[in-house]
């Protein structure tokens, strides 16, 4: 018999500055890939990753 998936379903983060700052690298947007829990975590999830593009730590929030 096959496994049923649950309720882990794969999300995409995005980085939320503005990419106007004098420090940036390049233009764009820099966005991860993981997976959550969506009965542990039903919210939007947030987290503090390296954005490439603003080459500091910034905060990568939960899209559709």
């Amino acid at each position: 018999m096959a496994k049923n998936k649950g309720s882990r379903i794969t999300i995409t983060l995005e980085c939320q500055c503005k990419n106007d700052k004098i420090t940036k690298r390049k233009n764009g947007i820099a966005r991860y890939t993981t997976c959550k829990n969506k009965r542990n975590t039903p919210n939007r999830l947030e987290l503090k990753k390296f954005c490439t593009y603003c080459n500091t730590h910034e905060i990568f929030k939960e899209i559709k």
